[in-house]
């Protein structure tokens, strides 16, 4: 178990100290961070105290690092078979709990971990869960179920979530995408450009390998992936392969390809997106970032298509990959990621922690 240390700055929205609420946020993934990390900003600065747990998966802990708040690591990754994610969890829970008691929090907040819910229920914390991929049938059985409230953009039908026990009033749904909410105020950084030695002088072209560590995919990795970085890395394109561990990036070095860059840890992947002449890419949330942000973008998920990704595809803003000869390179309008939709990230924090939600008494 490891904590971090961090000055956190005292400016902003200060509320009435008699409703400052202590809120426990369990990230498990790398985009948890990229997600929760506004929200949890916007709640410091109304002079609510927030603690984080974090499992170490990914670049989840590097993110953390980088950001400079205190987090706990709790638990381990338990690997890519329900076996091992049983187990993991079998573990991880009762952590949780044990922290949760002596933090003695308020609320919760998660955006799909199968973790937190579980524990909450057992200390009684009110709790919000969040997701945008309704197909994770086994999670969403267990967090739909025992989460307070349950948090989705209003592209996923009602009726997906019944069968997993989200209903209104628990189930409540907001309109767009999550993306346009934290990206609101975002601004690209060009450091990440001069960190990885890139030039503006040839397209970029962005590629994010898939998550072979999920249950759906069973450590298996994307065939596609191989054969579309040597189609890329011809020479007219810088090429970015952001892979998920060092399993990833020592196949994607063993290429031998001297025009792509395989960086060793985390990086501003949000400025990459928006930077980037096109992505390529089996992550979610990274996908609709660029989709957000301007920059065109092919998915090779291959996992069932969720609603979100399904308006996407209609709206042309999001395209599935079959062959990577279907990938062109071209250069994007410099300034469209200013074009985008952007949305109040106090309204989306209004519907996470709900205005209800009030400091518990405490005994003395």
């Amino acid at each position: 178990m490891t904590t971090r240390p961090r000055t956190v700055a005292g400016d902003g929205l200060v509320t009435d100290p008699r409703s400052q609420m202590r809120i426990w946020a369990d990230l498990t993934n790398t985009a948890h961070v990229v997600v929760l990390r506004p929200l949890i900003e916007l709640l410091e600065r109304r002079g609510h105290h927030v603690e984080i747990t974090a499992r170490p998966l990914s670049h989840t802990v590097e993110l953390l690092d980088d950001w400079g708040h205190p987090y706990t690591v709790l638990g381990h990754y338990g690997g890519a078979t329900r076996r091992g994610k049983v187990q993991a969890a079998a573990s991880r829970v009762p952590a949780l709990i044990r922290f949760g008691r002596r933090g003695r929090f308020d609320y919760a907040l998660a955006h799909a971990s199968i973790d937190l819910p579980p524990a909450c229920r057992a200390l009684r914390i009110a709790n919000t869960t969040m997701f945008d991929y309704e197909w994770a049938t086994i999670q969403h059985h267990i967090i739909c179920r025992l989460a307070t409230r349950v948090l989705v953009p209003d592209a996923i039908p009602a009726e997906r979530l019944r069968r997993y026990g989200a209903r209104p009033p628990k189930l409540v749904r907001f309109p767009g995408l999550k993306e346009e909410y934290y990206l609101a105020d975002f601004e690209p950084d060009p450091a990440v450009l001069d960190e990885l030695r890139l030039g503006l002088e040839r397209p970029l072209c962005l590629i994010r390998t898939a998550p072979s560590y999920a249950l759906y995919l069973g450590g298996s990795e994307n065939p596609l992936l191989q054969p579309l970085i040597r189609r890329v890395a011809n020479g007219d394109a810088q090429v970015v392969v952001l892979a998920r561990n060092p399993e990833q990036r020592a196949a994607v070095r063993a290429l031998g390809l001297p025009d792509v860059v395989v960086p060793e840890r985390a990086v501003d992947g949000r400025s990459l997106v928006a930077f980037a002449d096109v992505l390529v890419s089996a992550g979610g949330t990274m996908n609709r970032e660029a989709a957000v942000l301007g920059t065109p973008v092919w998915s090779i998920f291959e996992g069932r298509l969720g609603a979100v990704d399904e308006m996407l595809v209609r709206e042309g803003r999001l395209r599935i990959l079959r062959n990577p000869d279907e990938v062109t390179i071209d250069r994007k309008p410099a300034d469209a990621y200013k074009r985008r939709t952007r949305r109040d990230l106090a309204e989306l924090l209004e519907l996470a922690v709900p205005r209800g939600a009030k400091p518990r008494r405490r005994s003395a």
